[in-house]
């Protein structure tokens, strides 16, 4: 019996180290930020879950997980202020919520609402809808069904500017967001494309059988822009190709894109490099790559494939100036 109860001595010692080393490297924001997990519905009935970081006068501590990872935030706490500016975040292929965990709480730390849906049928439990002739469609139509909710129908929707709302989107987050600022991308060059480029979204598709490379769609699909929008961030976003021609004519507001120098699984953003009008900042990110675009990884659970950045490339350090950068890329264009 001895031996059980050393083993059980043991797990114990174990479990206390690992919550302890949670709560130490829990992520945290320079003001109290609130937190909420609230729920909505895509256009095809399937419940999406959102998650929603905002300002408040509650004491804020580390006790919620998301993902692998603890934040420090006051849990369902009153929000703070009114007509405060939203901005939506669309994470990338099997990503989730805490795929920008960091952006989201120094965002809500100066004063905005964010919020970050799990897509459906594509984040890092559920891959089902990937294969899906409707992908792109569904992905794009649960983004804006984030926004409709937080607008609508979240707790502290009144505390909210509808006037002043804000997009975020990496890799096909970030393609997610172009098509609600108006880009109409033709889905039909997917198959022809992935016959001769060696791109990790070809990759993707084709391990879940998707009719966009394994046959050729038969019509384009068009995509419904939010005008509320006025100004998007985009890194590393995923399909520019499709863009090609007219398909970012219709895409008015200002854009931000962040590119990494080393991105192994999107080559080049396309089109998007020359948007006009004034209205494309540049941020080119030296040693960076695809993946330097998620948050720092926090706690015990460090996956290498996720977290690994090049051995001189400094994630922590890039996203503090990059958080900075989005934060007033955001202020300048949400007056």
């Amino acid at each position: 019996m001895k031996w059980l109860k050393r083993i059980a001595s043991f797990m114990l010692l174990m479990i206390a180290l690992i919550v302890g080393i949670a709560v130490v490297t829990a992520v945290d924001s320079e003001k109290p930020v609130g937190f909420q997990v609230t729920q909505a519905s895509g256009k095809d009935g399937a419940p999406l879950a959102i998650g929603v970081w905002y300002p408040t006068n509650a004491r804020a501590w580390p006790t919620t997980f998301i993902g692998t990872g603890l934040m420090k935030v006051a849990k369902d706490s009153p929000i703070a202020g009114n007509g405060l500016p939203l901005v939506v975040i669309s994470h990338g292929n099997g990503g989730g919520m805490m795929s920008h965990v960091d952006l989201a709480l120094a965002l809500a730390s100066a004063g905005y609402v964010v919020a970050a849906p799990m897509h459906a049928g594509d984040n890092f439990l559920d891959q089902a809808g990937v294969g899906s002739a409707d992908f792109f469609n569904l992905r794009s139509q649960q983004y804006l069904a984030t926004i409709e909710h937080v607008l609508t129908s979240w707790a502290g929707s009144a505390n909210i500017d509808h006037q002043r709302v804000g997009a975020y989107g990496m890799s096909m987050g970030g393609f997610s967001v172009l098509t609600a600022v108006g880009a109409q991308p033709d889905l039909r060059t997917i198959a022809s494309h992935c016959t001769v480029a060696t791109e990790f979204v070809c990759d993707v598709l084709r391990h879940f059988k998707s009719p966009y490379v394994n046959a050729q769609p038969k019509s384009g699909q068009s995509f419904v822009a939010d005008s509320r929008i006025k100004a998007a961030v985009l890194a590393a976003p995923g399909l520019g190709f499709t863009m090609a021609g007219a398909g970012l004519a219709h895409v008015r507001v200002p854009i931000q894109l962040w590119v990494a120098e080393n991105d192994d699984k999107v080559r080049d953003p396309g089109p998007v490099r020359q948007l006009g009008n004034g209205q494309l900042e540049l941020h080119s990110v030296p040693g960076a790559g695809h993946l330097s675009f998620l948050a720092p990884c926090s706690g015990v659970l460090r996956p290498p494939a996720i977290c690994s950045d090049a051995d001189d490339f400094d994630r922590k350090a890039f996203h503090a100036s990059m958080n900075a950068g989005v934060i007033a890329f955001f202020g300048k264009h949400l007056k």
